[in-house]
């Protein structure tokens, strides 16, 4: 039933995770609560690097700004699935699609790019700190992000132009809960998403640039800190670098899997779950993961709850 008029260019039609009415309901149950969790994690993130005075040094300022794509990156793609399983219905229109793939390609450009900032500035902070301040200063770190948000919108143009260049021929279905990149290139009609992939390429390539970079810097905050003759020096550096490594893996690794595998006409249950990692779980468990081993930011989030003044 849900198959008729499909082939129409006014829209696409998201299958999701399920065909069945009930189970729609729960998956979008479940989203909604993750939605909601993610949103007030990241909120509060950026709430309290914005008031407290504690948290005003160039670290807190770049996990604003992670915070502040990750709020926008659950936003893009959660409430249109809700949307659409709470109405039984996974159409979406062409206008809806392309605005999905332009904000989506541009907020994961931009959090690559924020996540390449943020280990640069811990390899400053450990390896040079007698030249932290100079080196980080607030005027570069301004030019920093707004480098990072600028290249995301030049990677979201770039999908967007291209992409909405292909004809689209026969039954417009994505096998996904949003409007994926290599999804949409399947249903293209000739040659005309050769574009798209060379789009694709650069991009990558420069993905790869950034993670060598994030690699380099850790190699080298990492045999910085086994010189560290203080056990307490080491654990404290490592706080302050563990969550970002572990955010920075759990997105890379998870993005990889995700779009390095192959589409296929019937995606397994492991290609979904890989979609909803770094789509949804990723910027949702970011704030948790950058709180649990942060004193600060811990402190923090109490005053704000006790509703205790920030005066640093």
């Amino acid at each position: 039933m849900f198959m008729r008029n499909i082939t129409t260019m006014s829209r696409f039609f998201l299958t999701g995770f399920s065909d069945n009415h009930e189970l729609q309901i729960l998956h979008a149950l479940l989203f909604l609560v993750t939605y909601l969790l993610g949103s007030a994690g990241n909120f509060i993130i950026i709430t309290i690097t914005t008031l407290d005075r504690q948290l005003q040094s160039p670290m807190y300022y770049f996990l604003k700004h992670l915070s502040l794509l990750d709020l926008s990156s659950l936003s893009v793609t959660v409430p249109q699935y809700i949307d659409n399983s709470l109405a039984g219905s996974g159409y979406i229109s062409y206008s809806q699609c392309m605005l999905q793939v332009f904000f989506f390609t541009a907020l994961a450009w931009s959090e690559m790019a924020i996540l390449t900032v943020m280990s640069y500035d811990r390899y400053v902070a450990i390896c040079l700190p007698l030249h932290y301040e100079v080196i980080m200063n607030p005027r570069k770190c301004m030019w920093s992000v707004s480098a990072v948000w600028l290249s995301g919108g030049i990677s979201g143009t770039l999908y967007i132009t291209t992409i909405s260049s292909i004809r689209f021929c026969g039954a417009k279905i994505i096998h996904q809960f949003f409007c994926d990149v290599p999804q949409l290139l399947k249903l293209s009609c000739s040659n005309d998403y050769l574009v798209v992939i060379g789009v694709a390429g650069f991009l990558s390539a420069m993905a790869f640039a950034c993670f060598i970079g994030i690699v380099l810097s850790y190699a080298h905050i990492i045999s910085t800190v086994l010189r560290m003759p203080s056990a307490e020096g080491q654990s404290k550096v490592f706080s302050t670098c563990l969550p970002h490594l572990f955010v920075v893996s759990f997105f890379l690794s998870t993005g990889f899997c995700a779009y390095l595998n192959p589409t296929s006409e019937s995606p397994t249950a492991l290609d979904f779950l890989f979609s909803i990692f770094y789509t949804v779980v990723s910027p949702t468990l970011n704030p948790v993961i950058y709180s649990l081993r942060n004193e600060t930011i811990k402190s923090s989030i109490r005053k704000l709850l006790l509703s205790t003044k920030f005066t640093g």
